[in-house]
């Protein structure tokens, strides 16, 4: 049984993660330099520059990303390290974006977002339109894979030790923020443990307070992208 679900769960990742990946770089061809000259042009205000870092994590779906990008304009002298800390936390206020759009259910929409998408993406030859076919192949595949996940931990709730694990997380906050931390450190993204998580509760195995550490510990484990750029 738990090869099975390990096996579920890596699988149901990887599509989450591709879906991911895909979605956003759609989303950065369709938003071409834009992206960048609005960075360059309202980061000289700190509070402007938070709401800069919201707005294009929000649109590119991966403060990761937007983190880079930040780095490499410090790098490159065209940004101060003062606006990007302000960009830089708008990101990661930006990235709770993509937790609350997998957290909707759209599972019967998922297919038919990967269907139009390849129909697109086979049959256009402007790359705009391209770029729009990825973001909704990405899209779909997104979804896919968190039901994959959340098919793949079902049979959890039948395991006892593991929901009792669970549960003492709600009393040990400082494990939870570690675990967190942790998961996000090694798949390096903080919306891909927070799907994990929101696959947990789905099925009814995750109390709110046993969810919040580890969700801290996501958002504190995402900003070692910053670290490793």
């Amino acid at each position: 049984m738990y090869i099975g679900i390990v096996l579920g769960l890596l699988a149901g990742l990887g599509l989450f993660l591709y879906g991911m990946n895909l979605m956003g770089n759609g989303l950065q061809k369709a938003a071409g330099d834009r992206l960048k000259k609005i960075i360059e042009l309202l980061t000289s205000n700190r509070f402007i520059a938070v709401l800069v870092g919201i707005f294009v994590t929000g649109v590119i779906q991966s403060s990761s990303a937007t983190t880079v990008m930040v780095v490499g304009f410090v790098n490159a002298g065209i940004m101060q390290l003062n606006q990007a800390i302000g960009v830089i936390m708008g990101a990661n206020v930006g990235t709770t974006v993509t937790a609350q759009l997998v957290s909707f259910d759209l599972e019967a929409i998922a297919p038919v977002a990967v269907g139009i998408g390849v129909i697109i993406h086979m049959v256009t030859k402007s790359e705009k339109l391209k770029s729009y076919a990825e973001i909704l192949i990405g899209f779909g595949i997104l979804f896919v894979g968190m039901t994959y996940m959340k098919d793949a931990m079902s049979p959890l709730r039948e395991v006892q030790a593991f929901k009792d694990m669970l549960v003492n997380f709600g009393h040990n906050p400082i494990l939870g923020i570690l675990m967190g931390f942790t998961l996000t450190l090694l798949v390096q993204s903080s919306s891909a443990s927070i799907g994990i998580l929101l696959a947990l509760a789905s099925q009814g195995m995750l109390p709110l307070e046993a969810a919040l550490p580890i969700l801290y510990g996501d958002n504190i484990g995402t900003c070692t992208t910053a670290l490793i750029s």
